[in-house]
């Protein structure tokens, strides 16, 4: 069993999957919420299993963050054992200091999207669940610590406003999102956090800056590119170099979390339905209490 299973955002579909380690199987789960993306289990090159998921799809940027199944991948990572979520996502910079090609460990989120199944919880009056500290302290430890002895270019605070998609923001939405004190303006770490805390566990994310957003740069409209020109050729460069830096980054984190110790509050999470007893040590009753 592997207790780490990593969520690739944004160009994990780029990256060959040999280079997370030695590829044992592959499989996708049938849920109740549907079918999971293809999960792969990987023996680390330490011994010891994790598992992978590309979020958006294996060859290309198949699926957009509006429609991906939040539910069914977060439901499978509980259902094959794992005990901590690592994602990544690669959101566009509303401040100028944190650039593209930059990491970004998250602390919080605004949430904006709109239609979004958003809890397993729709029957027995669960959910009322405290977000903070939002992301697992531990997971956000390990992975400041690995961006540090790397020595790649990060912060260690953001907050994450998350929209709905796939549209990319208007001028005025931005404007509004950095009044509000947002950082990042990404679309896939809600719900996905939510989810993962529902079920109890650990979850952390790592972001890598793809662009400014809108207004941030003077950037003139060039039709048939990335971002239609909000992104420029020695920037890009800077992005590409983020993305390579994933397989090294994933396995030293993997590594350092296979070995912690959850001194978290992400496994109590439910402890009060439980004191209470509404429910048991069951997760899967949980979801489908009447």
């Amino acid at each position: 069993m592997g207790r780490v299973f990593v969520i690739g955002g944004s160009s994990a579909y780029l990256l060959e999957k040999e280079n997370f380690g030695r590829i044992i199987e592959v499989k996708r789960l049938d849920t109740p919420y549907g079918i999971s993306n293809p999960i792969y289990k990987i023996e680390h090159p330490n011994g010891f299993i994790y598992h992978f998921l590309s979020r958006h799809g294996e060859k290309d940027y198949d699926t957009t963050a509006p429609f991906v199944n939040y539910r069914a991948n977060i439901y499978a990572a509980k259902e094959i054992g794992a005990e901590i979520v690592v994602s990544w996502s690669g959101p566009g910079s509303l401040r100028e200091d944190f650039k593209p090609g930059d990491f970004v460990v998250p602390t919080d989120v605004l949430d904006f999207t709109k239609s979004r199944k958003s809890t397993f919880f729709e029957n027995g009056g669960l959910g009322f669940v405290r977000q903070s500290p939002l992301f697992c302290p531990n997971v956000r430890k390990a992975l400041i610590s690995v961006l540090s002895n790397l020595e790649l270019p990060f912060h260690e605070i953001g907050v994450y406003v998350c929209t709905e998609g796939p549209r990319l923001e208007t001028k005025a939405e931005i404007k509004m999102f950095k009044n509000l004190g947002a950082d990042l303006v990404g679309m896939t770490l809600v719900p996905e956090v939510f989810l993962a805390r529902e079920l109890e566990l650990c979850y952390g994310a790592l972001c890598y800056v793809t662009n400014y957003a809108e207004g941030i740069k003077n950037y003139e409209f060039k039709g048939g590119v990335l971002f239609e020109g909000m992104l420029r050729e020695e920037e890009r460069k800077r992005v590409d170099l983020a993305v390579s830096q994933f397989p090294i980054i994933v396995l030293k984190v993997v590594e350092e979390l296979q070995k912690s110790d959850r001194n978290c509050p992400c496994s109590r999470l439910m402890e009060r339905y439980r004191r209470k007893g509404k429910i048991g040590n069951n997760w899967k009753d949980w979801l489908f209490k009447l």
